[in-house]
């Protein structure tokens, strides 16, 4: 955009110093001067004038890029985010709404620098909805303003107050204070006078091997428990049973009474007096355990007299 006309960019050699004073040189338009030269880059597609409108406003995005200069991220990467930001906003400027391209721009400059810093901040990919970025860049603010300076952790007061304020939960606020604490290696070492490092202290909140093996072979007990008591049935209970208990959903006493040419209330009985049977073998199993007496899908079996004042399913 800016055709052959030299911009300044800001470079570790030249410093910031020098930069500043280079964008200094550029002036400041008139609002009469600006609007003109909007129109001649919109209608006319004008890279002198994008030149003007572009370089008068690099002052602008220096002053916002400073702000974010607690970060620690270069300015320099800042500054250039920011310019990117300028020249969004340089493109779809629309004089004739009546406002000045610094209003406009201002915005537009802003949210280049924001999505860098949420970009480069951290390893871990920060939250991106409007609620979380309104929390990364106002909460030193905000903690500030509440003389909550400590490092580490916050005080439950001050989460609640900061919550309160940025119109967000209370877990979010923890949460994205430890984020701006910065990344930690897990090989950091808890106190450098001791021995350990942060890893050392980390708790894996998946089962044991242990825990899955017993988990596994009480399942197959279950399973075996339950095939051996099923032999105990005749074909059509053992039929009425599966569709009745082990089925997923359960089928309708109705559906059975059709199926079977039978009341409805005469599969109800089959029902009682097959859970009963199985129940009775399960007991017997000399494997037997107190979960062998529930249902498959860890779903408690109903007692013989509830299950006899139990309603049909709809």
């Amino acid at each position: 955009m800016g055709g052959t006309a030299f911009v300044p960019m800001l470079s570790l050699d030249a410093g910031l110093t020098h930069y500043l004073a280079e964008i200094r040189r550029f002036p400041m338009l008139q609002p009469d001067q600006e609007s003109a030269y909007a129109k001649r880059w919109r209608d006319h597609g004008d890279r002198e004038a994008a030149y003007h409108l572009v370089t008068s406003h690099l002052r602008l995005v220096a002053k916002i890029a400073m702000r974010y200069r607690g970060y620690g991220l270069p300015i320099a990467d800042m500054i250039s985010e920011g310019n990117v930001g300028l020249m969004q906003a340089v493109k779809r400027f629309e004089p004739e709404r009546g406002f000045r391209l610094a209003t406009y721009a201002m915005w537009w400059i802003k949210a280049s620098i924001q999505e860098y810093i949420l970009r480069s901040w951290s390893l871990v990919k920060m939250g991106t909805s409007a609620a979380q970025k309104k929390l990364f860049f106002k909460l030193r603010r905000t903690k500030a303003e509440i003389s909550a300076l400590e490092d580490g952790e916050l005080r439950p007061d001050h989460i609640a107050m900061i919550a309160k304020r940025l119109g967000v939960q209370e877990n979010d606020v923890v949460g994205m204070n430890r984020r701006l604490g910065g990344d930690v290696s897990l090989n950091t070492l808890v106190h450098a006078d001791e021995a350990g490092e942060v890893q050392d202290w980390l708790v894996d909140p998946a089962p044991s091997p242990e825990a899955l093996y017993a988990d596994q072979e009480e399942a197959k007990q279950r399973r075996r428990a339950l095939a051996g008591a099923l032999e105990v049935l005749n074909p059509r209970e053992r039929c009425i049973f599966e569709a009745r208990f082990l089925s997923e959903p359960a089928v309708r006493l109705e559906e059975l009474a059709t199926r079977y040419g039978i009341s409805r209330e005469r599969v109800r009985q089959i029902e009682i007096r097959a859970f009963e049977k199985v129940r009775a073998a399960v007991c017997a199993c000399p494997t037997r355990d107190r979960h062998l007496e529930q249902r498959p899908g860890a779903r408690p079996s109903p007692a013989p007299e509830s299950c006899a004042n139990r309603q049909p399913k709809t």
